[in-house]
């Protein structure tokens, strides 16, 4: 830790004339807010307040309570050596469901809220996901994967007594065999369990080779459970060919409840039991689809979308209790909404009620984040802007304020000047299709200075970045960089058309739509046109990639988690089932001309710029099998490269904090290889 330490303050960066800059060893001092649970009579909102343990290089979450006036702000329990999550109000509001993880086990406990007593419901062997309350509060509904016997081709003769062999071989027979995050999998099934308010012994009520996932939704009564699940027999070959399902609680008779072809997820119950919302699309095997809010009576009739001219996906239903309205969350123009929805209603009914929802996503400018809604209409939401990542706010929000009701890094980030933030738009030169990106300031920003550029790419490639809180960003623009990140053809949240501007042509034109980008900014004036730099992750690492086979305008890259090759990657990636016939028109081997077309290391003959690779060594969505492809290929041209392996790492690098330094540092690090930093930028400036 010593060492460490040492050398985050080594490469911290220099302020300039007094101003303090954010600074890599400030990422272990932030926080951020997530899944705030209002009360159901909308007084109080408890949440999981997020730090980072600097000795143990990890997040660790603890419950956390405030008034919605924003007083009595306080932790609710008491624990020191565990990770809280996944709270839950009981319909009642007097108990209160989370779970509780020592590192080894998770389990479900409960607080009284009226006395404070707290005791464990479970004894689990394996972590519950989707707690659900009966509307009752006597029954508690949640998911936890069921071990199953796993395959062997031949059994093992008999070793002697002591003696010492190696572990017997692993057979695998299933199609997805390996998950990014987890690694190898188990053999088992997520199924669904209950187990009394007050304690006691698990039920297993699903069972067979299907996962079966929440969130759920019990009927009034408590007798009929709703969940999605996949239960068809070439499910590991259709993934996404979801349906609703009723569970009846006694008898454990399961019933399909929608036949459409694609994804029906999230069920959602109306207060009355009446109505059945839920979440999906009808799959045309596009790379993109738009996620659709529908609505039927419990019996099958009169199902219908209510968000069929909304360009928009949708995500998180939530009934008002008087079931005339859903409230759902969605990303526009890079920033997440909430909004209420009639069920007899059109579009201009419905009613933006906050925005700025996000913030748990700190390394990038992800979308992110969530809310809750009370009984009585008040909700509860992570709220983020660049200054800060999530703080739990409250709507309605009075006028003269932002609804926020914590300011968890002022701590930290009030006394420290950050990068600002600019929105910007430009024509793209392939067909003057509007753009939208952000443009963030090195804090001591002068603009008769000459300072350098970093284009940083977002991944996906359909998800989106947005005006929040993120540390990369930041820390890139506190070490002197103007830090470009945009939103490409292909991004989320500008509809479907503009995201499937790159179906089955990716990476493609969104290239020239960066390269304007660029020019966009260099027309200002206060960039230097030779000290230009590219990086990007996951997505962006194609796109990285790609830009250094089509043009030398940048002294040096940074490719991180790529894609090199497609067909490697389409049979070596987790979702085995996926990309080739959704982000390609069909098996590799049919369509091999189509894959190496849009593969990076096609253009690998024309790349002249040092380009260095980083990967996590135990990525499983874009195994580091791609960089090494990369990285050898420059290595053969003699072109200046550097493999950087992330130990322990998976795709998410920056789920642990050294590791989202040690991925700045070297990114950093490298450029300044080739004339980037604030000194050389200082020093142009005179």
């Amino acid at each position: 830790m010593n060492t460490l330490l040492l050398a985050l303050a080594l490469t911290a960066p220099l302020a300039a004339d007094g101003v303090k800059h954010l600074e890599p060893l400030d990422v272990f001092q932030l926080e951020f807010a997530s899944d705030p649970q209002i009360s159901p009579d909308g007084s109080l909102i408890v949440y999981v307040r997020a730090g980072m343990d600097i000795m143990r290089d990890s997040s660790v979450g603890k419950l956390w309570v405030v008034s919605a006036d924003g007083s009595d702000h306080r932790p609710l329990t008491a624990s020191s050596d565990v990770t809280e999550g996944s709270p839950r109000w009981s319909p009642d509001g007097k108990r209160l469901l989370f779970v509780s993880s020592d590192g080894t086990h998770s389990q479900i406990f409960c607080r009284w809220m009226d006395t404070g007593a707290t005791s464990a419901l479970t004894r689990l062997t394996e972590g519950p996901g989707s707690i659900t309350w009966s509307p009752d509060g006597r029954w508690i509904a949640f998911s936890m994967n069921v071990a199953e016997e796993g395959e062997s081709l031949v059994p093992m003769p008999p070793k002697p007594e002591g003696a010492e062999w190696a572990d017997p071989p692993k057979v695998i027979t299933s199609l997805a065999y390996r998950s990014d995050g987890r690694g190898y999998l188990e053999p088992g099934h997520d199924q669904i369990f209950i187990v009394p308010a007050d304690g006691g012994s698990p039920r297993q009520l699903t069972e067979g080779p299907f996962d079966h996932g929440g969130p759920f939704a019990f009927s009034p009564d408590g007798g009929t459970l709703w969940f999605s699940a996949n239960r068809r027999e070439d499910a590991e070959f259709d993934p996404l060919n979801s349906e609703l399902y009723t569970l009846d609680v006694k008898s454990g008779e399961v019933l399909e409840r929608t036949d459409r072809p694609g994804p029906d997820h999230t069920p959602v119950l109306s207060p009355d039991g009446t109505q059945i919302a839920w979440l999906g699309f009808d799959d045309q095997l596009l790379g993109y689809h738009t996620t659709r809010l529908w609505v039927m009576d419990t019996d099958g009739s009169r199902r219908r979308t209510l968000t069929g001219d909304l360009d928009r996906s949708v995500q998180s239903p939530t009934w008002s209790a008087d079931g005339s309205a859903l409230y759902v969350s969605l990303d526009d123009r890079g920033n997440t909404q909430l909004l209420r929805v009639p069920v007899a209603g059109g579009a201009s009914a419905r009613e933006i009620l906050a925005r700025d929802i996000g913030g748990t996503s700190l390394g990038r400018p992800y979308d992110s984040g969530s809310y809750s809604v009370s009984v009585t209409g008040r909700f509860a939401y992570t709220h983020s802007r660049p200054e800060h990542p999530a703080d739990v706010a409250i709507g309605p929000a009075a006028p003269t304020r932002d609804g926020r009701l914590t300011r968890l890094n002022d701590d930290l980030l009030a006394h420290k000047t950050l990068g600002k933030v600019e929105e910007l738009t430009w024509p793209s030169s392939h067909d003057g299709l509007e753009i939208q990106g952000w443009l963030v300031y090195p804090p001591d920003f002068d603009a008769t200075q000459s300072w350098p550029l970093l284009l940083e790419i977002h991944g996906g490639p359909f998800a989106n970045y947005g005006d929040r809180f993120s540390a990369e960003i930041q820390l890139y623009a506190a070490a002197g960089y103007v830090v470009l990140y945009t939103n490409p053809r292909g991004s989320t949240s500008y509809g479907a058309d503009f995201a499937n501007e790159i179906h089955h042509a990716y990476p493609g034109n969104d290239y020239h739509d960066l390269m304007s980008g660029v020019d966009a900014v260099l027309s200002r004036g206060f960039v230097d046109p030779e000290r230009l730099y590219v990086t990007g992750g996951s997505g962006g690492g194609v796109l990285t990639a790609w830009i250094v086979g089509k043009t030398d305008r940048f002294a040096a890259a940074v490719v991180a988690k790529p894609v090199i090759h497609w067909t490697s990657f389409a049979l070596t990636a987790d979702a085995y089932a996926f990309f080739y016939k959704y982000w390609f028109p069909g098996f590799p081997w049919d369509h091999q001309e189509h894959y190496w077309s849009r593969s990076p290391l096609s253009l690998v003959g024309n790349v002249s710029t040092p380009t260095a690779l980083l990967t996590g060594e135990q990525d499983w969505r874009t195994p580091i099998s791609e960089s090494e492809q990369y990285y050898q290929a420059l290595k053969l041209r003699r072109i200046d490269t550097a493999l950087i392996r992330i130990p322990g790492a998976s795709h998410g690098i920056a789920r642990r904090p050294s590791q989202l330094i040690a991925k700045v540092l070297n990114i950093l690090a490298w450029f300044e290889r080739y004339g980037g930093g604030r000194a050389d930028s200082v020093e142009a400036g005179g």
